[in-house]
């Protein structure tokens, strides 16, 4: 008689899938398996928390790879961490799911891993219920008392820069739910890619401080965030549109306007918008150069509020909103 395999319950699901012995910080004092973890700050440190959700048919299509929704849930987190020039070090995640399906899990959690490991962050504690999917985790790590960038330390003059390109992500989304067609295969999968596996500058990050004067990560597009860091520094912003890097492989897929329009408005690309001091650039941009990051100045802040966005030298009508949860 072939015995029954019974349902994977709470308790089985985190030891099987989430409770690691090996490969954890020897600053976990005590981690998965208890009510709440036990951490070791480093001496002379401030804590850095940050938490994200990310929820099928918001963030992700529902038949996302499992493998890259852990990668996701994570890196949403690693770019908060990366654009307070933090280290990421401890990880909590509360995980909703509508059934225990093993194949899922195991994807979920190779995905959530492999990044976890890449950035040495240990995943410390959490909770599991059932539900629509939905994944919330909270980062923890630290930074040298005093040196965390924010969005407000920007000063009039100062550049503002992009790392890497933008509207990828916006190209990748559109292909995976069929808005866009798929002309050129490799760009394709190129842009799906940067869709599916965000990057979080957290080295770049860590770098720039003391170079940069404020930072923050592009989750919601340039339109809106740009206006965010801004306003928080008490300063205005210009823009020159034309400067705003664009993959080679967005530009064979999309028009030009269109490309624009993902660049300014899509969200999702996780890079770093960072304000720097004229003379501290070439410092930075060195940076960028050690780290094989692409980092492009797009404007400038000055004394004022608001955002002036320009085309060619003349006024630029930039898309009036970014992505926004409740729009």
């Amino acid at each position: 008689m072939t015995a029954v395999q019974q349902p994977l319950g709470e308790f089985d699901l985190i030891d099987r899938y989430f409770a690691r012995s090996v490969g954890v910080r020897a600053d976990v004092i005590l981690g998965v398996g208890d009510d709440a973890a036990l951490l070791r700050m480093p001496p002379d440190t401030e804590l850095v928390a940050a938490v994200d959700a990310v929820v099928a048919g918001r963030h992700f299509p529902f038949d996302c790879d499992p493998r890259s929704i852990g990668h996701r849930a994570l890196a949403v987190n690693l770019s908060d961490m990366a654009a307070m020039g933090a280290t990421p070090a401890w990880a909590t995640m509360s995980l909703t799911l509508p059934s225990a399906d093993e194949a899922w899990l195991q994807g979920f959690s190779a995905g959530l891993f492999a990044l976890a490991d890449a950035h040495e962050v240990a995943l410390v504690g959490g909770d599991t219920t059932a539900g629509p999917l939905t994944i919330s985790i909270q980062i923890l790590g630290h930074v040298e008392a005093g040196t965390a960038l924010r969005r407000g330390g920007a000063a009039a003059g100062d550049l503002l820069a992009v790392t890497g390109t933008l509207g990828d992500a916006g190209a990748g989304l559109a292909l995976v739910t069929g808005r866009l067609d798929a002309r050129d295969r490799a760009a394709a999968d190129a842009m799906i890619e940067r869709f599916d596996y965000p990057t979080p500058r957290v080295r770049f990050g860590r770098a720039a401080r003391g170079l940069a004067s404020a930072a923050m990560d592009l989750s919601d597009g340039l339109v809106g965030d740009l206006p965010k860091l801004a306003r928080a520094s008490g300063l205005a912003a210009q823009v020159d549109v034309e400067r705003l890097p664009l993959s080679p492989a967005l530009q064979s897929l999309a028009s030009p306007q269109q490309a624009r329009e993902w660049a300014l408005a899509a969200g999702d690309d996780y890079e770093l918008l960072v304000a720097v001091p004229p003379q501290r650039w070439d410092a930075l941009a060195q940076v960028a150069r050690g780290l094989n990051l692409k980092l492009t100045t797009i404007g400038e802040l000055r004394p004022g509020n608001g955002v002036r966005w320009m085309l060619g030298g003349q006024l630029f009508a930039a898309p009036e909103h970014g992505f926004d949860h409740f729009r």
